[in-house]
């Protein structure tokens, strides 16, 4: 389907699929093997300045959007989900600070993320609160002039290695979700240190990584938006992002299918080609139908964020939910047309599959997505007379 990019657009996308093709192909079954995060292709993206097309001009960006952010995780992942996340999980921390940071924050942080000379990372997810946000137990003290964060962040993408954290943490718990604020904090700040490195299933490349808050003393400026705004600037930003997951396990999605097709072509069973097979070309043509849906969704709802919408919480609920599920189906079905060899560390598909579980279950699983879409549903039905 022809999507109406602009020029701009089709430049970026062409600039990101050739990174992906000459540059992270022929390294993405290292790193996941190794497990080591891929600098050398952070410092590619930098200098291309695919950082800066999702932050505002007048602070160092290029003032793109999330269609351009979509349009590239998507090439990025063909190649590689888990260095694809590296980049995207720096727009993640990124974009608090775009929504809710200050002037003086905004010119402080943005210039160093949109440039790529430093990536940022998001901290919310604990280990008794993952899909229950505002079940927190971080604190953040205000103590004259500073605030002083106690407590643990886990599963964190990007921890250790991101500059710029934006943390969630609670000011008053007393009041719930209402009393849980949001704080940028550097990497380096003294009670500030790191946990193990997780290992993972899929997306190996990425780092994941414990935040540990040890009587870590932070600046007040560092405060985003009010205290007790923690929670509204967690939604805000996952609204932002999701369609960015979704175009994460969209380009798994594709990436699998293009190794699925080529093999097909070339694979010789009963004298001749499996793709002649109606029952592979079945599953093919299944398998693209549902990644091109994916793709109208994802692209429809980046538009309408970019366009200002407000409501878009739960089209971009549905554009993760839907896009991920494809990614798992359609990298099984990949597997399986590639038969045993699909089985096999020698060809790109066990990756794909592995890859694509996580985009079910980080930036909320797809269960509570659903929660979301039905609770905006049984809302729109209450305006019904």
């Amino acid at each position: 389907m022809d999507y109406l990019l602009t020029d701009e657009q089709k430049m970026i996308q062409e600039l990101a699929c050739k990174i992906a093709v000459e540059k992270i192909r022929p390294v993405a079954a290292k790193y996941d093997q190794t497990e080591d995060y891929p600098w050398e292709i952070i410092k590619i993206l930098a200098q291309s300045d695919l950082f800066a097309i999702f932050v505002p001009a007048e602070y160092g960006g290029t003032g793109g959007g999330i269609m351009d952010l979509c349009i590239t995780t998507e090439e990025l992942s063909r190649a590689c989900g888990g260095i694809a996340v590296c980049y995207a999980a720096s727009a993640l921390g990124t974009f608090p600070i775009i929504l809710f940071g200050n002037d003086e924050q905004k010119k402080k942080y943005l210039p160093d993320l949109a440039s790529g000379a430093k990536v940022a990372a998001f901290g919310i997810t604990e280990p008794e609160a993952g899909s229950d946000a505002s079940a927190i137990k971080t604190t953040a003290k205000k103590v004259g002039d500073h605030y002083i964060l106690n407590g643990l962040k886990h599963f964190i993408t990007n921890g250790g290695d991101a500059e710029t954290y934006v943390v969630i943490a609670m000011t008053d718990k007393t009041k719930g979700a209402r009393g849980a604020s949001a704080f940028i904090v550097e990497k380096g700040t003294p009670g500030f240190t790191f946990g193990k490195k997780e290992e993972k299933l899929g997306i190996r490349a990425s780092s994941t990584r414990e935040l540990v808050f040890t009587d870590c003393k932070i600046p007040k400026e560092n405060l985003l938006a009010k205290e007790g705004m923690g929670f509204i600037v967690t939604m805000k930003t996952f609204d932002m992002s999701r369609p960015g997951v979704a175009a994460q396990a969209l380009g798994i999605a594709q990436g699998a299918l293009d190794v699925a097709v080529k093999y097909a072509k070339e694979r010789q069973q009963f004298g001749k080609s499996i793709s002649s097979f109606q029952g592979i070309q079945w599953m093919l043509a299944d398998m693209a139908t549902q990644i091109e849906a994916s793709r109208a969704l994802i692209y429809s709802c980046a538009r309408a964020i970019d366009a200002g919408c407000k409501d878009v919480g739960t089209s971009s609920a549905m554009a993760k939910m839907y896009a991920s599920d494809v990614a798992m189906k359609v990298t099984t079905d990949a597997i399986q047309i590639l038969g045993g060899y699909g089985y096999m560390k020698d060809y790109p598909v066990e990756k794909y599959m592995r890859d694509a579980k996580i985009t079910q279950i980080y930036e909320g699983t797809n269960q509570i997505q659903r929660n979301i879409i039905a609770l905006d549903l049984i809302r729109q039905a209450a305006k019904i007379k």
